[in-house]
């Protein structure tokens, strides 16, 4: 192959790739240099002949005198022209061939460069597939162990199993066909008995399985029993806290009482304040609020009420948590958002001293179970044990049994009928019609039968107190009723719009008569009606 008239020669390199590589061999061609001279040696004879061809002409013309000067002439033009063209070829050889150099060198660098680089890169393979081999050989050489250890694990096995055959006197094929008989002995016979119990044991499967699907549930069920008391301890940093508790003249104490409608219990216990109150919804707030006071050192009405306030906003996000968590609990996924906040509010009752949320949860998952063993669909009867006390959640607001409130609720809220039934009827309002039904009753009876379930002190006592808010309530005029003192004492807070001082204390007077009428209780109770006019405006 040649390039620009040179021969050139293939050098062959990595990967099947060919560089073409100059070489300058003069032998035998010519270069673009040479060429360009002799093209214009040739354009000269062509001229020098065109000048001897007018030459002769102007010979054979009337002027033929003038032929030799004009040959001569002619000549000297030719020979002009001719040197010319030369001078010119070999400028235009000369660029050519140096620009064609540069070329070639500027090939022949980048050529170097790739040969560098492809250099590297086998260089890098090499030690790859050395890297791969090498591996490759310790792979081999770990399988080779294994399969040694194989054949002396196999070795030992065999030796072992030997040894056994030699110290029991029998081989194991042996051995294996008399336990066989042994078992199929003991099965025959069995089978024998099962055979000759049947018609007595089938008068009394059904009792028996009954028993036996209750026992099984109330084994698999594992829960606290979790003891509700009406009072909370909030701790201090110091004693000398509990001043500031107090606050001058009691302005603070007061203030507190009033806005959460508990009662406080400073005494002689170090380090430590007591908040009674049978509303546990009332007295975590209350609590929150101590101990968001206590942490800020600031404490007084203004800061009592900034507190309580967002004390009250934290145990309302609690509810809705705990409502979420019973869903999770149970394995249920959809509610309705206002039934998940129902269920919540349940976290802070109690029914017998048993926690509602907490009964409610059991009563599921004891229902789930019982579904289970009876070959039931288990995810309506988890959702009506689950919802089967609801009601409970605004018996304090609306009159009537809990187990009719909570199956209206339930069907406000678009559950499936047949668990509006079973909550309907799990205390015998509305006849059972379904299996679903029996499993919420048999579910919510274990629950509350349970050793430590229910304890029906506080269960009355939490009505008394309840009743005894309700009389009040009942009054025109009175926004906010709280139980204090264990039921001792009940302050009454009015529309100061509404009620005037002359009234207030005429209020004060029926309410304590209307308690004598309607409620037994031991010693007796004091009645304080508190109005307070507030006037607010704010300064732009």
């Amino acid at each position: 192959m040649r390039i620009y008239g040179k021969p050139v020669e293939e050098v062959p390199l990595n990967r099947g790739r060919t560089v073409w590589a100059g070489r300058a061999w003069n032998e035998g061609c010519w270069t673009m240099g040479e060429a360009a001279v002799v093209a214009i040696w040739v354009v000269a004879i062509l001229v020098a002949l065109a000048v001897g061809f007018f030459v002769a002409r102007s010979l054979r013309s009337p002027r033929g005198d003038n032929a030799e000067d004009l040959v001569s002439a002619a000549r000297l033009e030719a020979q002009r022209i001719l040197a010319k063209a030369e001078e010119e070829g070999r400028a235009r050889a000369e660029a050519f061939r140096e620009r064609e150099e540069a070329a070639l060198e500027h090939r022949r660098v980048e050529l170097e460069t790739m040969e560098t680089r492809l250099l590297q890169r086998e260089e890098t393979l090499e030690q790859r597939a050395a890297n791969l081999a090498a591996r490759e050989q310790m792979l081999m050489e770990r399988e080779r162990e294994l399969a040694e250890a194989r054949q002396q694990a196999e070795s030992l096995r065999e030796k072992a199993r030997a040894e056994l055959e030699r110290v029991a006197g029998i081989d194991a094929r042996a051995a294996k066909e008399e336990l066989l008989r042994q078992v199929e002995d003991e099965a025959r016979r069995e089978a024998m008995l099962l055979v000759r119990d049947l018609e007595v044991k089938a008068r009394e499967e059904a009792d028996r399985r009954a028993r036996r699907i209750l026992a099984t549930a109330i084994q698999r069920l594992s829960s606290e029993v979790v003891t509700e008391t009406t009072v909370s301890v909030v701790p201090l940093p110091s004693d000398d806290m509990k001043g500031r508790i107090i606050g001058r003249e009691g302005r603070n104490i007061r203030a507190l009482e009033a806005i959460t409608g508990v009662n406080l219990i400073i005494d002689d216990t170090p380090e430590a304040v007591s908040i009674s109150s049978f509303d546990p919804v009332r007295r975590e707030i209350a609590r929150l609020t101590l101990e968001r006071l206590v942490a800020e050192g600031r404490i007084h009405p203004a800061s009592i009420e900034e507190a309580y306030d967002k004390a009250q906003a934290e145990v309302e996000q609690t509810i809705r948590d705990a409502g979420e968590w019973a869903l999770l609990e149970v394995g249920l996924s959809r509610m309705h958002p206002e039934l998940v906040t129902l269920l919540g509010r349940l976290k802070y009752r109690t029914s017998y001293g048993q926690n509602v949320l907490n009964h409610l949860v059991e009563s599921a998952h004891i229902a789930s179970m019982l579904a289970a063993e009876l070959g039931v669909d288990a995810g309506p009867v988890k959702r009506a044990a689950l919802l089967h006390d609801i009601g409970k959640a605004v018996t304090h607001e609306v009159e009537g049994s809990h187990a009719l409130i909570g199956a209206e609720i339930a069907r406000r809220f678009g559950e499936d009928p047949a668990v509006v039934h079973g909550i309907e009827a799990h205390h015998n309002e509305v006849e059972p019609r379904t299996l679903l039904a029996v499993l919420v009753q048999a579910a919510d009876a274990v629950s509350a039968a349970r050793p430590g379930a229910r304890r029906e002190v506080l269960e009355s006592y939490v009505r008394r107190l309840e009743r005894l808010e309700g009389i009040a309530r009942e009054f025109e005029g009175v926004e906010r009723v709280f139980a204090m003192q264990a039921g001792r004492e009940v302050r009454v807070v009015v529309d100061p719009g509404e009620v005037d001082d002359l009234a207030a204390a005429d209020l004060a007077r029926r309410i304590a008569r209307k308690l004598e009428e309607d409620l037994q209780y031991p010693g007796q109770i004091q009645v304080t009606v508190i109005r307070e006019f507030r006037a607010t405006d704010y300064a732009r």
